[in-house]
């Protein structure tokens, strides 16, 4: 299956949309909008997002890559979907 970089990062910013701002911080989000450093999303909207992806994309995160360094950002995120995807 072969997923383009920017459907995956239109189907990240819809979902953090829908599911963790209000209308007025949507306006504001974009794809290096900082989640977890710009306070954003705390640990536990992180979780939700690992599960979405994970059941989205069809693939576990290993513990150690469920960090800032794989979530911070949908740019970033999208990036990681996409390494994993391709294994």
């Amino acid at each position: 299956m072969t997923t383009s970089i920017e459907s995956i990062k239109e189907r990240l910013k819809d979902f953090i949309i829908k599911r963790f701002l209000k209308n007025t911080e949507s306006e504001s989000l974009n794809f290096d909008t900082p989640l977890i450093s710009g306070g954003l999303i705390d640990s536990i909207l992180t979780m939700q997002l690992v599960v979405f992806i994970e059941e989205t994309y069809n693939f576990e995160f290993s513990a150690h890559e469920v960090d800032r360094d794989n979530l911070d950002s949908i740019n970033i995120i999208a990036n990681f979907i996409q390494k994993k995807l391709n294994g």
